[in-house]
């Protein structure tokens, strides 16, 4: 049981409460809902303590034995809140925020050799220990850097040279190159998507994106020294301009960890404290696109399978960034592909490389745009061809006019449901005669977060915690899982992620209807009446599988239409 479920079993969280600091931040629901004011946070701990057996220990009213921190791994205690206040014995006593994570804890038992006894304690508490008895001297994050030794364990792919400059010098000095590899290599073990590192007022912030989620990782207060060398230097693995700090930038990082090849695309933008930088991870060696391991149901998959082999139509796939829709784009190319078809594609940017498949990046300050490289792959005698995205009117013109002459097309609209793909075409001027005529078929997507399968835990729903659409007529023996957190997912409760899908395919009500400019509500009730199942079904599907759990569902769907 997660500490949002025990918080509100003893009466300290409402149900509204909890599903609101689930929805705001599912990582951290104790501390998301002593920012909203919804329970002080020591009494949420003592209460939590008092769950797992552990005592509470409030750190203003005790000595801390400082011989504690000696050999005791500071990477550890930066990145999990920890501090080590003293000895019982021969055992550590160390205080931590989160008494359902004792993973970081077993990791001190094999850093340090000693058995370690856990107390609850406050964050805002243990911050101020590490701030007060760590010190700000390079040697304190010099020793946070040494644990691994990550210079060895990251190789740049592409030479880098000095220009000479103070800051280009600093960036290149070995204290940061190793704590630059040191985030990379953390990014890319813990299966991070997207690195965030922000210049706030309060110093620098460091954040990754784990399975659709945000985690602030803890840093060394010292690391504000190192500010605009690591910033520098990853501009300088990106082979940007260090010297430009007024305008945005764009660059690619490419790396070799542990053997692995890993592509980062980097976006610098200037913030008012100073530059904001975020790092796409693109790891060639963790992604398969494999059309039947998405998640699909098996009616969707057998259905999907037999449109992406029609001769010529558009086929949509539409979703938010970061749903999945490239994945599913590329695991079809590769699905159809072979030697007697000529796939092109043209995408911003070519995120991966695809063998057999010939891909065009898009530059539009040249003049190379989706709409203009559409006309050119049309002379180069294509069987199928994808665009990366339809984003106006001459884009979608272009690709109905390729379906119209005998191509299959695949694209990616920027819509909430399959339905909405129709009004949305219409909304960019295409005649709604010709959306109804070439569109075969639309696929809307999310992401749902998988739940560990080493520690997910049943319970028998009962109305309280599921709403009324939730699938009640499929539950079986009447259990379904919930997040719990362990070793394995790093305290998460989930590892990994799944597809949900909605799948429209056109027939001729819903040709009529796209040819009336029927709304999209109109389309979607049609859709459903003839068999399409929505978003929040398949997720639905998905829960009672085992695969995810309630609050996931909640999360990724709210707001949709049923």
């Amino acid at each position: 049981m997660h500490a949002g479920e025990i918080l509100r079993r003893r009466g300290l969280l409402t149900d509204d409460q909890l599903s609101q600091s689930l929805q705001k931040d599912p990582s951290d629901v104790v501390q998301t809902a002593v920012a909203l004011g919804y329970v002080d946070e020591r009494e949420a701990l003592r209460v939590l303590a008092e769950e797992v057996g552990l005592d509470f220990v409030d750190l203003r009213e005790i000595d801390v034995d400082l011989k504690a921190l000696e050999g005791f791994p500071q990477k550890l205690i930066y990145r999990n809140s920890l501090f080590p206040i003293g000895f019982e014995g021969d055992s550590i006593l160390v205080a931590t925020s989160d008494p359902l994570d004792l993973y970081p804890l077993d990791e001190a038992s094999s850093a340090t050799g000693k058995n370690i006894i856990p107390v609850v304690a406050a964050n805002d508490e243990i911050a101020r220990l590490m701030n007060q008895h760590l010190g700000v001297g390079s040697e304190t994050i010099e020793g946070l850097m040494a644990a691994k030794g990550p210079e060895d364990e990251v190789e740049l792919l592409e030479q880098i040279e000095s220009d000479g400059s103070e800051l280009s010098e600093m960036a290149q000095e070995a204290s940061v190159v190793r704590l630059v590899n040191e985030i990379l290599l953390e990014a890319i073990q813990s299966r991070t998507s997207d690195v965030h590192i922000e210049s706030q007022g309060s110093g620098l912030v460091v954040r990754f994106r784990i399975d659709g989620i945000l985690h602030t990782q803890p840093t060394p207060p010292e690391i504000n020294r190192f500010q605009a060398a690591i910033i520098s230097r990853l501009k300088i693995m990106a082979r940007l301009n260090i010297a430009e700090k007024r305008l945005p930038q764009d660059g690619r990082i490419k790396l070799r960890v542990h053997g692995r090849d890993v592509d980062i695309r980097l976006s610098v933008i200037p913030m008012i404290h100073g530059e904001s930088l975020v790092m796409r991870v693109l790891d060639k060696s963790s992604m398969k696109f494999d059309l039947q391991g998405l998640g699909m149901s098996p009616d969707i998959f057998q259905r999907f399978s037999k449109i992406i082999e029609l001769p010529h139509g558009i086929i949509l796939v539409t979703g938010p960034t970061g749903s999945g829709k490239t994945t599913t784009l590329y695991s079809s190319l590769l699905q159809i592909r072979s030697p007697a078809t000529k796939i092109i594609t043209t995408e911003d940017p070519v995120e991966y490389q695809l063998d057999g498949i010939n891909q065009i990046q898009v530059h539009p300050k040249i003049g190379l745009t989706f709409a203009a490289s559409l006309r050119s792959i049309l002379r180069h005698d294509p069987d199928v061809v994808l665009v990366g995205e339809i984003r106006d009117l001459e884009t979608a013109e272009n690709a109905i006019q390729a379906s119209l002459t005998g191509h299959l097309v695949f694209s990616t609209l920027h819509t909430n449901d399959a339905s909405g793909a129709f009004t949305r075409m219409g909304d960019m001027g295409v005649e709604p005669f010709l959306v109804a005529g070439t569109v075969e078929a639309v696929m809307a997507q999310r992401l749902l977060r998988r739940l560990c399968k080493h520690c997910k835990e049943p319970f028998t729903p009962t109305s309280d915690d599921a709403p009324p659409d939730f699938a009640w007529d499929s539950l079986g023996d009447g259990q379904i899982y919930r997040p719990v957190g362990c070793r394995e997912c790093r305290g998460f409760g989930y590892s990994g992620r799944m597809g949900i899908y909605e799948l429209l395919v056109t027939n001729d009500d819903i040709r009529q209807l796209a040819q009336e400019r029927a709304s999209s509500w109109d389309i979607r009730r049609a859709a459903v009446k003839n068999g399409m199942r929505t978003l929040r079904m398949d997720a639905w599907d998905k829960v009672v599988a085992g695969d995810s759990s309630v609050d996931e569902v909640l999360r990724v769907t709210k707001g949709e239409q049923m």
